[in-house]
């Protein structure tokens, strides 16, 4: 995204790295964007409440599958769960259209005639619950892993000490996934304004469009449909080195307090 073209009027008679050197006109021109506060306000919203719910929820999951005796039932429990995360985007979007439709969908009836996929106070949510339907089974793998390698006589010695199902979680299964929290909320920190653009703007329509344009969505307004190359160009740079602050701090926070970093 740190394209030479952010800082120079791209022409294509000139190739990627001509065209007049322009320096920081196109952030400033970004900045003063009357729809940049905007913009940055749904960007950060939309994010960090699916970073934040996408993260605990695949936490929750994995500890409660682990606490399933029979494999069998354990098993049926994470086929389920890992299932949405193979379907289509334009499906999923799609299938929220048609629930959420207001009187006839199968959830929507329960809103009356109010628009779910149309109303900017509820869009966020929608857009958050079905990115955690949809793949928190394919994230809890990970911390399954971790559970996974966990020495079976730790548990036997917390029963015999009296633990119970929530005393193992807390003082056996939480310490064993701590260090695998760590190092994925610190790469999860890097993405921090990267929503997905795809399905944001498969969700977008004239109602919601106050709540849902993102930066993403913005970018490939600006740059593919209005060819504003350079323009364009100068957003994405600006996000990528907004997500790399966060990353370059949470990773430093994280080894102060933890000693857990990916640096």
């Amino acid at each position: 995204m740190g394209h030479p073209a952010s800082f120079r009027e791209f022409d294509p008679t000139k190739g990627l790295t001509g065209g007049k050197f322009v320096g920081f006109k196109y952030f400033n021109e970004f900045f003063h964007n009357p729809l940049f506060g905007e913009i940055m306000t749904n960007t950060i919203r939309i994010s960090l409440w699916t970073l934040v719910m996408g993260f605990i929820f695949p936490i929750i999951l994995a500890l409660l599958i682990n606490q399933i005796g029979s494999k069998k039932i354990k098993g049926f429990v994470q086929t389920v769960t890992y299932m949405p995360h193979f379907i289509s985007v334009v499906v999923i979007v799609s299938m929220l259209n048609i629930f959420l439709s207001p009187g006839s969908g199968i959830l929507g009836r329960f809103f009356g005639d109010e628009s779910l996929m149309g109303s900017t106070s509820a869009i966020t949510a929608v857009y958050w619950i079905s990115e955690v339907w949809q793949h928190v089974g394919w994230n809890s793998i990970i911390y399954l892993a971790a559970l996974a390698g966990v020495d079976t006589s730790l548990y036997e010695a917390a029963k015999i000490d009296g633990a119970g199902r929530l005393q193992l979680i807390r003082y056996v299964d939480l310490p064993a996934i701590m260090p695998t929290c760590a190092i994925l909320l610190i790469m999860n920190m890097g993405s921090v304004l990267n929503v997905g653009f795809d399905k944001i703007y498969l969700m977008q329509n004239s109602l919601n469009m106050p709540a849902t344009e993102v930066i993403a969505t913005y970018t490939y307004k600006i740059g593919i449909i209005n060819g504003q190359y350079s323009y364009s160009t100068a957003i994405g740079l600006f996000n990528t080195l907004v997500n790399f602050v966060f990353l370059i701090t949470a990773n430093a926070i994280a080894k102060r307090v933890s000693d857990t970093s990916i640096f």
